[in-house]
C-alpha cells in the first residue's frame, strides 16, 4: 500500500490549513458489505476459522468495544468478516486517511494519532456507541508487532473501559504474524490463520472491578508468543525469504555485540563483523540454538542492552533523516533533510536549513510510532503531537528503528 506525496517547503507546510474535526460516521450497509468482499479472497487463501467463546451474552444490536492484537493487515479483514453484520467504527492511525478521507470516513473508521495523548479520539468513540449505536473496533497496541510479542497498552485503558461503560470482546488471532510478519517486507508465507472472538466483560464487571484489576485482565489477554505458537501447532514456513530482513529486528549480534551489521537473507542471519550465521527453521527456532533458540528471547536481550545504556547513561541515537510531515489528510508533505537525536533527555529534531526544530520528552508517550518499510517508502521513526507529526527516515542503513522504540518504551519507564 502507498500514500500520496508532495513536495513542499517547511514554510508552505506550516501555512497549511489544519484539519477540521469531525464526528464519526455510521458506516452504510453497502460499505460493510464492499470490506466484507474485498476480504473474501484474502481469508479464503488462509483457510480462515473464527471460535466463538461466550458471544451469546452480547445482544445483536448492543454496541460494543472489540479489542484486537495487531500481526498485520489482515487483521482488518478478519474483524470485518466475523463482524459483518455489526456496524462498527474503526479506530485507524491518521496518516491511513491521506488523499482518501472522505472514504475512510464512510467505511466508519475514526482517526487518531499514534502513542499521542488523544481527547478527542475519546470523545468520539463515546460518541460512535451512544449517538450513532455503533461498535468500535480498536487495536490498543497501536503499532504492528516487531518480535511477533505483545506490545505495551496505554496505562489509561482502564479508565476508557469505565467511560464507555459497554461490553468488552477481545478478538485473538493465531497464524496472521506467521503469515505477514512486519519484517519480511510484505513477502507473504502459505499459512492458515484462525481467531478466538471472546466476549471478555460486560457492563456490570467494569463497574464492579478497579482500573488496576481492569488493565491486568487487558494484561493477560494480550500476552502472546507467535513464534512458540508455531512451534507448539508444528506450522511449518518453508519459504526460502522466510529470514528476509530479519537484522530488523535482531539488529544486534548476540554474540559478539556488533550492531547495524546482521543481514537477513532467504533463511540465514548472518553478523557482517564476527561472520556467525544462524538459520531461521521451519519450525521458526534458531540454529545453532546458542545464546537465543527463539527471536523474542533475542529481542528481549536486546531490550536489556538498551536499558543497561540509559541507565548509564551512554544510550544516544544520531542520524540524519528524511523529513516528512502530516498536519492534514490532503498528503504526506516531504519537506526536506535533518538530523534525529534521541537520548535520555528525549527526541530533537531539527532540519530544513535550521528552520525547523522540534523537542519531545520522554514522558510525552509509552511507546514510539516506528515502522518498517512505511507505506513503501522505508523504515520510519514518527514523533510529534496531536497538530503535527513528523516522519524521519534514516538515510543511513543500521536498523535503528527498532532501538528507538525499545528506548523509548524504557527511557519512559524509567522516568516514571
Amino acid at each position: 500500500m502507498k500514500t500520496k506525496i508532495q513536495e513542499l517547503s517547511y514554510e508552505q507546510v506550516l501555512a497549511l490549513k489544519p484539519e477540521k474535526l469531525q464526528k464519526p460516521v455510521k458506516p452504510g450497509l453497502f460499505w460493510r458489505w464492499l470490506m466484507r468482499v474485498l476480504g473474501k479472497g484474502e481469508l479464503k487463501a488462509t483457510n480462515f476459522k473464527a471460535n466463538y467463546i461466550g458471544m451469546e451474552k452480547l445482544g445483536k444490536r448492543e454496541p460494543c468495544l472489540i479489542l484486537m492484537n495487531h500481526s498485520c493487515f489482515t487483521d482488518l479483514l478478519i474483524a470485518e468478516t466475523v463482524f459483518a453484520h455489526r456496524p462498527m467504527n474503526i479506530v485507524c492511525t491518521s496518516d491511513g486517511f491521506v488523499g482518501k478521507n472522505w472514504l475512510m470516513r464512510h467505511l466508519g473508521c475514526i482517526p487518531t494519532n499514534k502513542f499521542v495523548t488523544d481527547f478527542v479520539l475519546v470523545r468520539n468513540m463515546k460518541y460512535a456507541f451512544e449517538k450513532l449505536g455503533t461498535s468500535v473496533l480498536m487495536y490498543p497496541e497501536a503499532s504492528y508487532t516487531f518480535d511477533g510479542t505483545a506490545t505495551p497498552l496505554p496505562e489509561t485503558l482502564g479508565k476508557c473501559l469505565k467511560l464507555f461503560n459497554v461490553p468488552v470482546v477481545m478478538v485473538r488471532t493465531y497464524g496472521a504474524f506467521a503469515r505477514d510478519p512486519l519484517y519480511n517486507n510484505l513477502q507473504k508465507r502459505k499459512v492458515d490463520i484462525s481467531a478466538d472472538i471472546k466476549y471478555l466483560l460486560s457492563p456490570q464487571d467494569i463497574q464492579q472491578k478497579p482500573v488496576e484489576e481492569l488493565n491486568d485482565i487487558l494484561k493477560r489477554e494480550f500476552t502472546f508468543d507467535n513464534w512458540e505458537w508455531q512451534k507448539q501447532n508444528n506450522v511449518r514456513i518453508t519459504e526460502p525469504f522466510r529470514a528476509d530482513y530479519l537484522n530488523r529486528v535482531l539488529y544486534k549480534c548476540s554474540n559478539c555485540g556488533a550492531e547495524g551489521k546482521m543481514l537477513g537473507k532467504g533463511i540465514h542471519l548472518t553478523c557482517g563483523a564476527c561472520n556467525t550465521e544462524w538459520t531461521l527453521q521451519e519450525d521458526g527456532t534458531l540454529e545453532p540454538a546458542k545464546p537465543f533458540s527463539s527471536v523474542p528471547a533475542w529481542f528481549r536481550w536486546e531490550r536489556d542492552q538498551v536499558r543497561s545504556e540509559l541507565e548509564a547513561g551512554t544510550y544516544k541515537l544520531e542520524t540524519p533523516v528524511e523529513i516528512y510531515m502530516l498536519v492534514n489528510t490532503k498528503a504526506i508533505y516531504h519537506v526536506g533533510e535533518g538530523t534525529l537525536k534521541h537520548d535520555i533527555n528525549g527526541f530533537v529534531l531539527d532540519g530544513c536549513k535550521g528552520k525547523l526544530h522540534y523537542e519531545q520528552s520522554p514522558k510525552a508517550s509509552y511507546s514510539l510510532y516506528s515502522d518498517y518499510y512505511w507505506y513503501e517508502i522505508g523504515d520510519m521513526i514518527c514523533i510529534g503531537d496531536m497538530k503535527t507529526l513528523y516522519y524521519c527516515f534514516p538515510k543511513q542503513s543500521g536498523d535503528i528503528v527498532a532501538k528507538a522504540r525499545i528506548a523509548t518504551e524504557e527511557l519512559y519507564k524509567l522516568q516514571k
